[in-house]
């Protein structure tokens, strides 16, 4: 719709040519159309609304009774477990088995340590990938060489705290419940046990993901299907490690020892690391991601308990699927997207040079400071189309 400027006339576009009316008609004749459109939508019946849908949607169960079960292995970060892009065949019951560890882990090449909560013995936690309308049937473990109770809350569930009420577990117990994946997107999932436990677990390493995807798989932003060749999740993780009378990083002898002089740390708000998938460096050098030119690359990022600002130098985010969402269309073109607290974002770039790549926080503070950097090495032939260096480096004349 366009105003002609000098009139009061409201020009519209109909098969090439232009209607003008006066703006009190074209009120009228406005209100009517949204009256009637209000209308119709009050008196469709379900079975009105029913009738629309595709004969091809997938059939949403409303119980897990009667469906085929499997069991997800789940593997360690930034890998995916195994899993298809599209979803085969009628909605399933997924089993998957967490189990807490509490272990002393090395978080810098200096020696820091920290007591770290893990589920499966790495931070991040493994990412969950299922379908929407799979059921997710998960276990937790927590065996009894724990100390603490844990549960955790996942925001890709509905009720109870996401889970979180209902698996509360202290050493030496396990419990399972299922939970109805109806949204499609990535989410974050955390232990939150309680009180002052939630940030303390939360911000020792006890977070994760989980990947919804779409039963017909991914969109881009004309709806049209798209996939990836590889997929990578890298968890960001904040660290409040104490320090001694020296300056030096203190170690503890177990995981309660340390709470007290760590929620002195975490009042400030100033985290010692931010680190990508548990230490700093634990995803360059020999550690980096790995693609090919004209790779399609889907990067899942979480983070559990601050806001991150992702980029990947020498490359965009040609496809973001914004807050994690599957069911709206993805941003293009990004040249760094946006990361909430408590969220997980899927990104997606097609490789077009060789050469090592930096995904970072464009926080560069945090990123060349503290450690929330990953490298990404490419294979490939160079395109000189896209760049090329045009005269080397030589003495100013």
């Amino acid at each position: 719709m366009a105003r002609e400027s000098g009139n009061n006339s409201v020009a519209l576009a109909a098969n090439g040519g232009l209607i003008r009316m006066e703006p009190v008609r074209w009120l009228l004749i406005s209100l009517g159309m949204a009256l009637s459109i209000f209308l119709i939508g009050c008196s469709s019946s379900e079975d009105d609304v029913a009738a629309q849908v595709p004969a091809e949607t997938v059939n949403i169960p409303q119980s897990p009774d009667g469906l085929e079960r499997v069991s997800q292995a789940l593997v360690a970060p930034p890998l995916l477990p195994v899993h298809d892009q599209v979803a085969v065949g009628d909605p399933k019951v997924v089993q998957v088995r967490l189990e807490v560890e509490e272990k002393l882990m090395e978080i810098a090449p200096d020696g820091t340590k920290i007591w770290a909560m893990t589920f499966n013995g790495s931070v991040p936690a493994p990412i969950i990938v299922v379908h929407q309308y799979d059921y997710v049937e998960l276990t937790l473990v927590n065996p009894a060489s724990n100390s603490l109770q844990h549960n955790i809350d996942l925001h890709a569930a509905t009720g109870a705290l996401g889970g979180g009420e209902l698996t509360l577990v202290n050493p030496g117990q396990e419990v399972t419940f299922r939970f109805h994946a109806t949204k499609a997107g990535v989410f974050t999932y955390h232990c939150a046990p309680g009180g002052i436990m939630i940030p303390l677990h939360v911000v020792s390493g006890m977070n994760g993901a989980i990947m919804v995807l779409p039963r017909d798989g991914l969109s881009d932003a004309e709806g049209q299907q798209v996939s990836y060749d590889k997929a990578y999740f890298i968890g960001e993780q904040d660290y409040y490690i104490p320090k001694d009378e020296e300056g030096a990083y203190k170690e503890y002898a177990t995981p309660a020892e340390g709470f007290g002089d760590m929620l002195s740390v975490m009042q400030t708000l100033t985290p010692t690391h931010v680190v990508f998938n548990g230490s700093v460096g634990a995803l360059t050098g020999d550690s980096a991601l790995t693609a090919n030119v004209g790779d399609n690359v889907l990067f899942i990022h979480s983070q559990a308990n601050r806001d991150s600002r992702p980029h990947l130098i020498g490359g965009h985010g040609e496809l973001v699927w914004n807050g994690g969402s599957f069911a709206d269309p993805p941003a293009t073109d990004l040249e760094t997207w946006f990361v909430p607290g408590g969220s997980a974002v899927a990104a997606m770039y097609e490789f077009k040079q060789p050469g090592l790549y930096v995904y970072l926080n464009h926080n560069l503070i945090e990123a060349i400071m503290l450690g929330a950097a990953a490298h990404v090495r490419v294979e490939g032939e160079w395109n000189n189309n896209l760049m090329e260096q045009v005269s080397a480096p030589s003495a100013i004349n």
